[in-house]
């Protein structure tokens, strides 16, 4: 709800409507309520389906600031499709010179040998998605890989793949 506040004119008569707007709803959006939002699983190449999944969102925009939070438990029915995997961003990102307008902290919880990963993935200029999420190679130490279908693990019903971070918004 944040947006910039209102330039007053001389003579201009203050009123409850006025300072509901400019103050109180601003303030309300910056303190509020964390916002629901459904991102969309893609991958770049064959496209995945959720199935009887669960894929939530949460996020809270101050200014040009979003905090967003994503949720993806895989179901028995899900099919992660080929490619890596991407998730949609409640708003554009920025785009930034030389640089990313953000960061998303990725964990992924398995029943597999390594139960519980720390990955990450920048955020590309522009961007209405994420980009490559970044997990640690099964195999190899020091070797990050691309998170898809297979990698770090084909995915299975009860893994639970979490987003997290703060990126800077076009508008």
């Amino acid at each position: 709800m944040t947006f910039g506040p209102k330039t007053w004119a001389v003579g201009e008569t203050v009123t409850a409507a006025y300072m509901n707007t400019e103050i109180r709803d601003q303030f309300n959006s910056i303190f509020g309520a964390w916002n629901s939002y459904t991102p969309v699983w893609t991958t770049n190449t064959t496209p995945p389906t959720v199935g009887n999944g669960t894929l939530t969102g949460q996020y809270m925009k101050i200014g040009r600031t979003c905090i967003v939070m994503i949720v993806f438990t895989v179901g028995s029915t899900s099919t992660p499709g080929t490619g890596s995997w991407r998730f949609s961003l409640p708003f554009t990102a920025a785009t930034v010179s030389g640089g990313s307008p953000g960061v998303l902290n990725w964990t992924y919880s398995t029943s597999a040998a390594s139960n519980f990963m720390v990955g990450a993935g920048p955020l590309p200029n522009g961007s209405t998605t994420s980009d490559n999420i970044w997990m640690p190679n099964q195999s190899t130490i020091g070797d990050w890989n691309v998170m898809n279908e297979s990698s770090p693990y084909t995915p299975a019903a009860g893994y639970v793949l979490r987003g997290y971070g703060t990126y800077q918004t076009a508008t």
